[in-house]
């Protein structure tokens, strides 16, 4: 080895230290910023627009877009933990309010005229013996319901310093994509070792995808929740609001799903007495709520993003095991990049490669 070979080995040894030092730094904002990444790539158009209209002044649009992202996630948050609180209580109250007008009694009669029902009053009549033993069950299952909604929001309060910190981490990151993201990714550009016809395919690809995704799982998760929504109000299911937001959050849950709602709304109907209702709701979570997002997700993402549905489907799963509710956005994409590298593979390096000998 001459000297300069010398000396740029140990440049870039220097160089992968430094990175790994780097990433072991910023590991912990990996995630809020990822997010941000894909909220500024989703809003840059609006953000151009508004600098525009504002003379421009990228900062005060920045500014703005941020502030803006920031009233779209915490008003709803706020809101919604507030009714869940309260509904809980209404729940609870409502449970006590049954067993004194005389629920319990009549659900033996009941369950007997459901499907199967009469299995599940032996069950419950081997479990819970006497009469007062069914309703002291049915007032301690509501008291541990409430107390497990309540639960669950007071270990998020006690949490909230982390999620505070990537939340505020999220939005940092976001206003200076907004203001200086066209000059950061102009570097980039610059400084990936392709070819430019290479890098403005994967960057393409990359924004396809990604819009593609985005849009595919929240108008995916929209539908849902309002076909769900419309369910509960015409069947009357009591907080109809509350569970269609519930719906919606829940929605693009590859494994439960909507049906982590509508499924209890369901068996709460049997439960009551209202059989047909119940019923309904069963056939209307079975027939159209989960089976819609077998045709809409494709639809959206699949065509959008060019994704075979069933490397769509393995990427959905494998990333939401890998990165969480986050691996459900970045998986997808991750595959999306991965064709793209393989159709640069094949039109431009397959080709040049020497034709195998002939066999003898």
């Amino acid at each position: 080895m001459n000297r300069q070979q010398i000396f740029a080995l140990c440049f870039f040894g220097v160089l992968l230290a430094l990175l790994y030092q780097m990433g072991l730094m910023f590991r912990p904002f990996v995630f809020p910023v990822l997010w941000a990444v894909i909220l500024a790539h989703l809003c840059f158009p609006l953000h151009i627009r508004l600098t525009a209209w504002l003379g421009g002044r990228e900062s005060h649009s920045a500014v703005l877009l941020t502030l803006a992202a920031l009233a779209l996630v915490v008003v709803p948050l706020v809101v919604l933990s507030v009714m869940l609180v309260k509904e809980a209580g209404s729940a609870d109250r409502a449970v006590r309010e049954w067993i004194a007008s005389g629920g319990v009694q009549q659900l033996p009669d009941r369950l007997s005229g459901l499907p199967g029902g009469h299995l599940v009053r032996e069950w419950l009549e081997r479990f819970t013996g006497r009469e007062s033993d069914l309703e002291q069950f049915v007032l301690s299952s509501a008291k541990t319901f409430s107390r497990f909604i309540v639960g669950e929001l007071s270990d998020l309060v006690r949490d909230v310093f982390m999620l505070v910190a990537d939340f505020l981490v999220m939005m940092f990151t976001l206003f200076f994509f907004f203001k200086d993201g066209r000059h950061w990714l102009a570097s980039l550009y610059a400084l990936i070792p392709l070819e430019a016809s290479h890098k403005d395919k994967i960057l393409a690809r990359l924004d396809q995808t990604i819009r593609a995704v985005v849009k595919g799982i929240v108008l995916t998760a929209i539908a849902q929740g309002l076909l769900a929504g419309v369910a509960y109000a015409v069947l009357g299911v009591p907080f109809p609001m509350v569970l269609m937001a519930l719906t919606i959050l829940l929605a693009p849950l590859p494994f439960g799903g909507t049906a982590l709602i509508w499924g209890p709304v369901a068996l709460y109907l049997l439960w009551a007495g209202a059989v047909g209702k119940g019923l309904v709701m069963l056939a209307w979570g079975i027939g159209v709520v989960s089976t819609i997002d077998q045709i809409l997700k494709p639809l959206f993402i699949g065509q959008g993003a060019e994704i075979p549905v069933l490397l769509l489907t393995f990427s959905v799963l494998g990333g939401l095991a890998v990165y969480g509710i986050l691996g459900l956005f970045l998986g997808p994409i991750l595959v999306g990049l991965f064709l793209t590298a393989l159709q640069i593979y094949r039109d431009d390096y397959q080709q040049h490669l020497p034709a195998p000998p002939a066999a003898s």
